[in-house]
């Protein structure tokens, strides 16, 4: 079975989960937590590390149960065709996610247009171009997982 991405209304990306789940299909909402300050109090918050979707695995001919969760609004298409992510690329979602120590990148000089490939974090050892540099951030894309990525500077 493949997984693919549908997209949700705003904020509904735990809620559709919890549906898919209640519906028998195979859904993933990988969440981050973060500490939220209120005047009174501090409080560990869950959020959806990819905002307005969620993976599901299920076999193509199934595709259409999705739409009995409410919230669910489309899937995700990629040159035309529903877009599929490898097993291999939730897992290292999960993995990343499961570990409790954080990772620092520290870049010096790069230039618009590099090739380099990550040496450590999340996303290690996967190719990206230096899309555009900032002072106090980079940006890159990772072809490979076609996103872009963020990484501040100190």
């Amino acid at each position: 079975m493949n997984w693919y991405v549908i997209c949700t209304k705003p904020k509904w990306e735990k809620k559709v989960a919890n549906q898919l789940n209640e519906l028998g299909i195979t859904s993933y909402c990988p969440l981050l937590a973060k500490t939220r300050q209120w005047s009174d109090r501090k409080k560990i918050i869950h959020l959806p590390l990819f905002t307005s979707y969620v993976f599901v695995q299920i076999e193509e001919s199934e595709r259409a149960r999705v739409f009995r969760a409410s919230g669910t609004v489309r899937y995700l298409f990629w040159l035309g065709k529903p877009a599929i992510v490898r097993d291999e690329e939730i897992k290292q979602i999960q993995n990343w996610l499961s570990k409790t120590d954080t990772h620092e990148v520290v870049l010096t000089k790069w230039q618009k247009g590099d090739k380099v490939i990550l040496d450590s974090g999340p996303f290690a050892e996967q190719p990206a171009v230096v899309q555009d540099v900032k002072q106090n951030h980079y940006i890159l894309v990772l072809e490979s997982l076609g996103c872009v990525l963020k990484i501040k500077t100190k």
